[in-house]
């Protein structure tokens, strides 16, 4: 080869290094820690110092969920009862597990959700408020085959790319009719409500029950049946729990936030021996200042009552029973007649 040949060969080497893709020469070069966080916009220098308040609660993602403690043993109720439940609505040995409890941002976990699956949007009625429960393509495919008859040690076969069939529809619906039972009856011993379903969907987009923003809780269940089973997931938004949370913050079933039981029943004993002192009020009639600066020892009033009126006891400012006046031996008494019922403190109305 001439010497212009290889000054020839040599410029158009150097012309495809400059003009060649990323991806042809750099493709095989591993990218490190500090060149991933660059791509993906991870600034090491951006610490939490850096960020004002506001940017730190937009970028949290998480809520500890252990500020509700009794969810946890709602859950583990609820997984005792799916067991039971499940083992006779399929006539197969079932376990269910929990994998976790987690709390996460509503629109992260929509955009998590492992497609394809079915997405039942449910309504808790005693709360006004909606929940989600998602089965996975392996448990939809794993209930349809139990509930077919498919044969026990053959996995369940798998049709990806195409819609749910109208069948495979109507058994998931009664899978999750029964699971939403067992929800309802977990809740019961801390507040009777009952989840009913609405409907059901396969796109996330339509399952929108809460913003994109707000916190939820999410259980995420597994169901092993033999050598089928698949995940559940049941997800509630903080709105939804937000009537019943006094009840979730207990650390155990019938705390009394701050109240002594037995203090407050010595409290009510004492006080039915206090001394009170009842007020007869004969007669009440207004006076001009004059006449009462001018009055004397010995002078009279008279009072517009006669015997057999009514009168009022009251103790201090609060009137508590109309009486009738009379006489007992040498001394004046009073019958009382009926009990004042009060609206506030001054107005009464009669029984």
């Amino acid at each position: 080869m001439s010497t212009e040949e290889e000054d020839l060969a040599a410029a158009w080497g150097a012309s495809l290094d400059e003009e060649a893709p990323a991806g042809s020469t750099d493709a095989a070069r591993v990218l490190n820690q500090a060149e991933i966080d660059s791509l993906l916009g991870f600034d090491g220098e951006d610490t939490d110092e850096t960020k004002s308040g506001i940017e730190r609660i937009i970028s949290s993602g998480l809520v500890s969920y252990e500020r509700l403690p009794m969810l946890e043993i709602v859950f583990d109720r609820l997984v005792r009862l799916m067991s039971t439940t499940l083992r006779n609505f399929t006539s197969d040995n079932v376990e269910v597990s929990i994998d976790g409890i987690t709390s996460l941002r509503f629109g992260d976990y929509l955009n998590s959700i492992p497609l394809p699956a079915m997405i039942a949007v449910t309504k808790a009625r005693e709360w006004d408020n909606y929940g989600l429960m998602v089965v996975d393509s392996a448990m939809i495919y794993s209930v349809v085959d139990v509930l077919l008859g498919g044969r026990r040690g053959t996995a369940a076969m798998r049709i990806e790319g195409r819609p749910y069939t109208t069948i495979e529809r109507t058994l998931v619906e009664r899978l999750i009719g029964v699971v939403l039972r067992d929800v309802s009856v977990a809740f019961e011993p801390l507040c009777p409500v009952e989840f009913q379903f609405e409907r059901l969907e396969v796109n996330p987009r339509f399952a929108a029950i809460s913003r994109l923003s707000n916190a939820a809780i999410l259980v995420k269940l597994r169901v092993d049946m033999e050598d089928r089973g698949g995940r559940m997931e049941l997800l509630l938004p903080y709105a939804t729990l937000e009537p019943v949370r006094e009840l979730l913050l207990q650390q155990f079933m019938g705390e009394k936030f701050g109240r002594d039981s037995i203090w407050e029943n010595h409290l009510a004993d004492e006080l039915r021996y206090t001394d009170v002192a009842l007020d007869v009020v004969l007669d009440e009639q207004p006076l001009p200042l004059s006449t009462i600066i001018n009055l004397k020892p010995g002078d009279r009033l008279t009072l517009n009552v006669g015997p057999g009126a009514p009168v009022r006891l009251r103790c201090g400012e609060v009137p508590l029973f109309e009486a009738v006046l009379g006489r007992r031996e040498n001394r004046l008494a009073v019958r009382i007649e009926r009990e004042l019922k009060r609206i506030g403190v001054e107005e009464d109305a009669s029984p």
